[in-house]
């Protein structure tokens, strides 16, 4: 089996000078950007669809919890063995299968009639999804070999999240304003209509020339240990730490205990963990998933207080989170012409820094008066993180040679989405310990006791109890929800400043003698003897 060709006569022997990519390279890049911009997409329409599926479907808090969390965490649980799989079958071959069945999902999730079946439709979207990410980023990296060009490359790619983040909330409000919630899961269908036709005219094709046999027991190993993990987290956020949740983490920690040690053990793993022995590829997977879960939880938080807090329409809502998407568009492009002269360490923990300061901010909401601070504080959280995903992306994917790329963007995408999964449990699980507190002998005394329940469980819930209550009691319902949100939403953005703040730390002082790849002349891949000492991406001064 050849190696694919790219725009030419390229092999991508790492041996040879670097060649500069043409306009088909350039052009496929706009195809990959596809994919990336629907996953953004979907996750920023579901946000602000959930007031409405709440009211239509009536999940209960553990059903909200996974729809909302399920795609992610299968997503993370099935990127790694997605990611080898692609370099196995060929990356273009799993991209477009993912496709098709990622708008096939979609198209079940539009129209699930119960809480299950639209808990099912977006697992099946999460496993299509995990085919999706591993693929774009590797593609890149064997698309792109000047280093220069592939910092651009991936800034683009980082730019379509955030485009899909702008487009999501206008194109879901839109169609939340005149259709059903349903709808908002059809957006995905021309985007994956584009990508399968025009993919297969644009995109190179490339696999591995002789890969390692087929490992079904690692890529059990890794989900088993995903899925256990997270369970455990769901438990803890919705009934409280008991033995049931401690248990299943400790069985996550264990599985991925043996998962690693298989790793270590075959001679064609997975997950080659000799990447790890190159600090700058493990600190910045770090950052980069703290970032990610710390974003998407407090998310989640703004899209419910706008709407259930602040009473505004889905349309409203998603225009005010337009100055968030334009702030990270701008820290993304700021940061990759700022890292050409300034160490990335530097640039990344300043943006987290300033991350830490605008999720400061957000803490100052104080009921219907918060817009200001939640709009603000979101601005800048947001202009701070975008580095941390730019830069970090580079340098991880800067670390592996082509051959090795689905694995390394396999890693770097799980941290993220598991990132972006745990940071909805664990800060959803922070507001929603606040939210119980502050609700518990607050709630009217006549109501009905699956009523207390329910509004004392979720703002959705209280919402849903107000709007069929008449008189005083629904009124009162409804304010001591709504502050008992703001009181938990402080709390979790709180908890996120100092999560951020030490990270801030930990890449400086971590990669300070880091470099950007758009700086390095020659890719160097990690010491085959794992020491670390050699093959680094990092020229250090």
């Amino acid at each position: 089996m050849s190696h694919p060709q790219h725009g030419g006569d390229r092999t991508g022997d790492s041996s040879s000078a670097p060649l500069r990519a043409g306009a088909r390279e350039w052009t496929g890049m706009a195809v990959l950007s596809l994919p990336t911009m629907l996953l953004t997409m979907d996750l920023t329409v579901l946000h602000l669809a959930v007031p409405h599926l709440s009211a239509d479907l009536a999940p209960s808090a553990t059903q909200l919890l996974w729809i909302t969390d399920v795609y992610g965490f299968l997503i993370a649980g099935f990127l790694i063995p997605m990611g080898s799989l692609g370099d196995r079958v060929g990356r273009r071959r799993l991209l477009l299968a993912g496709a098709a069945v990622f708008a096939a999902a979609s198209v079940l999730a539009a129209y699930a009639p119960t809480a299950g079946t639209l808990i099912a439709a977006r697992a099946l979207m999460g496993v299509a999804g995990a085919t999706l990410m591993p693929s774009t980023l590797a593609l890149i990296r064997t698309m792109f070999h000047d280093p220069a060009q592939r910092s651009a490359a991936i800034g683009a790619w980082m730019a379509s999240f955030m485009v899909g983040g702008a487009i999501g909330p206008l194109a879901g409000g839109a169609l939340l304003e005149n259709f059903w919630w349903g709808s908002v899961f059809l957006l995905a269908l021309p985007v994956m209509g584009l990508l399968l036709v025009l993919g297969p005219l644009l995109l190179p094709e490339y696999r591995t020339a002789r890969p390692g046999p087929a490992d079904p027991l690692s890529a059990l190993l890794s989900l088993a240990a995903v899925l256990a993990a997270v369970y455990g987290v769901k438990e803890a956020a919705a009934h409280g730490i008991g033995w049931g949740a401690a248990g299943a983490v400790a069985a996550g920690a264990a599985l991925g205990a043996v998962f690693v040690h298989r790793q270590r053990v075959l001679e064609h793993p997975m997950v080659d963990l000799r990447l790890f022995a190159n600090r700058s590829f493990s600190t910045s997977i770090g950052v980069m998933t703290v970032g990610a879960a710390l974003m998407m939880g407090i998310n989640l938080f703004i899209a419910q207080y706008l709407q259930m807090v602040l009473g505004m329409s889905p349309l409203r809502a998603g225009l005010w989170t337009l100055p968030m998407v334009g702030a990270m568009l701008a820290g993304t492009v700021l940061a990759t012409a700022v890292a050409r002269h300034v160490r990335p360490a530097y640039v990344m923990g300043a943006g987290l820094a300033l991350a830490a300061v605008g999720f400061t901010v957000v803490a100052q909401a104080d009921g219907a008066a918060g817009l200001t601070a939640v709009v603000a504080g979101s601005a800048v959280f947001a202009a701070g993180l975008a580095p941390v995903s730019a830069l970090g992306t580079d340098i991880v994917v800067g670390a592996a040679p082509p051959e090795r790329a689905g694995a390394a963007s396999a890693v770097s995408e799980t941290g993220n989405e598991l990132g972006g999964a745990l940071g909805i449990a664990v800060l959803g699980s922070i507001g929603a310990a606040v939210y119980r507190a502050r609700t518990e002998g607050a709630l009217p005394p006549g109501l009905a006791p699956e009523e207390a329940e329910s509004a004392g469980g979720s703002i959705g819930g209280a919402v849903a109890v107000a709007e069929r209550l008449t008189g005083p009691e629904a009124a009162v319902v409804l304010e001591t929800a709504q502050e008992a949100f703001t009181h938990g939403m402080r709390a979790a953005s709180l908890s996120g400043a100092v999560l951020l703040a030490a990270s801030a730390v930990l890449a400086a002082a971590v990669l300070r003698r880091v470099r950007s790849t758009a700086h390095t002349s020659a890719e160097r891949t990690p010491d085959p003897s794992g020491t670390g000492e050699r093959g680094r991406t990092d020229p250090v001064a």
